[in-house]
């Protein structure tokens, strides 16, 4: 196949990947403002009028804010936590050598092949003795750091020249202040990577904290909204309402980080 013609056809073809990928988000905001009650299927699409009805009643109800508040403050202070925490387990293993420094690393790499419905039982009861469920510490405390985010800045570390640490250390500065004011500022791609993967993850979380809160009070935007679904019986249009409102902080997010997550992932293809 002559070059043109594949690059038309490659063409054609991801142009037909980036329409199947965005039609769910376009169909869940189109239905978000039309009334369900005048139509069914894709013919909703192109009938009825827009209307902001869905948005009204989805927030008389009450408790989305407080479901937005929850999975908001949730999902901040989890990306602060992990980005600390994995920031300094990886300069650890990346810059220091001490007994057990390998183990440490490959016991980490280990924990990203156990499947997270595996632990549901043992985070559970873990949560339960230390009297947190249904508290805000259930759905913060077990996520505050994770292996997939060691793994990332121990990787990313290890690749940085040392230069400016050996440096700072002749000129009588400390770890710390190494860590957080020389080599942070250089971890900066693969932190924003970090970050975004770690507040979509917690932001769409269903399970753990569906699992670890029982209180209305307590729960995230995922978990209210089904309860609402269950308990209310709100319609198509309320639920693509509620599912636009759960998905604008995602897509903010991923368009706020797109420069930083582009320069992350080239980083660490170039750097293997």
């Amino acid at each position: 196949m002559k070059q043109p013609t594949y690059k038309i056809f490659l063409s054609i073809l991801m142009g037909f990947v980036l329409i199947g990928m965005l039609f769910p988000l376009f169909y869940m905001a189109i239905v978000s403002f039309k009334d369900v009650s005048l139509s069914s299927g894709l013919n909703i699409l192109f009938g009825g009028d827009f209307t902001y009805d869905n948005y009204s009643q989805i927030f008389s109800r009450g408790g989305i804010g407080r479901y937005m508040f929850n999975s908001m403050f949730v999902a901040m202070v989890v990306t602060v936590g992990n980005i600390i925490f994995c920031m300094m387990s990886g300069y650890a293993l990346a810059r220091r050598n001490f007994l057990g420094n390998k183990l440490l690393f490959i016991s980490a790499a280990a924990v990203l092949m156990i499947p997270q419905h595996v632990v549901i039982i043992p985070v559970f009861i873990l949560v339960s003795k230390l009297g947190f469920h249904d508290t805000y510490w259930a759905l913060i405390l077990p996520w505050l750091v994770n292996p997939l985010g060691i793994f990332l800045m121990r990787q990313y570390i290890s690749n940085l020249p040392d230069d400016c640490e050996q440096a700072a250390r002749i000129d009588g500065a400390g770890e710390f202040r190494i860590l957080f004011q020389i080599v942070m500022p250089l971890c900066k791609p693969a932190l924003a990577v970090l970050a975004v993967q770690v507040f979509l993850t917690n932001w769409n979380s269903f399970l753990y904290p569906f699992i670890l809160t029982s209180s209305p009070k307590l729960y995230t935007l995922p978990v209210g909204l089904a309860m609402m679904q269950g308990l209310q019986q709100i319609n198509l249009g309320q639920l693509m309402a509620g599912s636009t409102i759960a998905a604008l902080p995602v897509i903010i997010v991923f368009l706020f980080f797109q420069r930083q997550i582009t320069e992350g992932i080239t980083a660490g293809a170039v750097k293997g």
